[in-house]
């Protein structure tokens, strides 16, 4: 995503494992289950968002650090929790067999929970106060607290719940998509902001940003959810339809999609006129996303 990515990537994996260490054999079990979700092979592009918004606002990557493994946290989290039988009832995950057929409901219950305050632990424990500064790591906290919550990304799951038993409009398809998916995109982006200590103006492009590529990353799924075939996307197609569930297709069409997305992308990638620094890999990164096929 940027130069030297792998580098941070790295940083990223040793400081998640680092803030799950624990020597309390009481509990053993529901840390193994933590790090067994957050080790699954995730791809890490909510840390690395953080931190390339940090390089682009002209700071290290390392001082969005602490917030990044915070949302990479809040996003293990939402899967195991996606993953219950009491939500998406899926047995694998990331070509693993999910958290609650390893370690029992309970345990990859409590293990959700578990992560979502490690997380907000990592933004504002010391190390990460000391890297950027007490008012920044609260306002990162508030920042991923505000987005991953009621008017979040739990409401988005709400609201995807709901489309299983109602027909949906694509108002509500798009809020779903919105705070779902789009919600924590935005938190990681902005906290990188936040953590080089830009300006408002920046803060709300970064927002824009997100929002345009999450909109734009689940409009391409829908796409590809009726064009492309299970050994290719590696997971089953036609789900949405087989479900009689509403989806970006359904209600406007392949074309009107495909125009939308494009669409999307643009936007996101004016939204990145806001900074000073190199935006051609962020260009990139929306680009790819757009021309993606699994």
């Amino acid at each position: 995503m940027f130069k030297n990515s792998d580098k941070y990537l790295s940083l990223v994996d040793k400081t998640l494992l680092k803030l799950l260490e624990s020597k309390r054999e009481e509990y053993k079990e529901l840390t193994e289950s933590m790090v067994y979700s957050v080790s699954a092979g995730g791809k890490r592009v909510r840390p690395m968002l953080a931190m390339a918004f940090a390089l682009l606002c002209g700071e290290d990557p390392e001082k969005a650090l602490y917030p990044a493994c915070g949302v990479e946290f809040v996003h293990t989290y939402s899967l195991i929790h996606d993953d219950l039988p009491c939500m998406d009832n899926d047995d694998m995950r990331r070509g693993k067999p999910s958290n609650h057929v390893v370690f029992g409901e309970d345990t990859a219950l409590l293990a959700g929970d578990a992560l979502q305050s490690l997380a907000f632990e990592a933004i504002l424990c010391e190390a990460c106060t000391d890297k950027i500064g007490f008012e920044a790591a609260t306002k990162c906290a508030l920042t991923l607290a505000k987005l991953c919550g009621k008017d979040g990304m739990v409401g988005g799951q709400v609201v995807d719940l709901a489309l299983e038993k109602y027909e949906g409009n694509v108002e509500t398809v798009t809020l779903m998509h919105s705070l779902k998916t789009a919600a924590l995109i935005k938190a990681a982006c902005v906290m990188g902001c936040i953590s080089a200590g830009a300006n408002d103006e920046q803060i709300t492009a970064a927002a824009e940003y997100a929002e345009c590529i999450g909109l734009q990353f689940q409009i391409v799924d829908d796409i590809l959810d009726v064009t492309s075939t299970t050994d290719v996307l590696g997971k089953p197609v036609n789900s949405d339809v087989e479900n009689n569930k509403s989806n970006m297709v359904s209600l406007l069409g392949i074309d009107k999609c495909r125009a939308l997305a494009k669409e999307l992308t643009n936007k996101a990638i004016d939204a990145l006129k806001a900074f000073d620094g190199d935006t051609k890999p962020l260009e990139e990164f929306a680009l790819k996303l757009l021309n993606r096929n699994k």
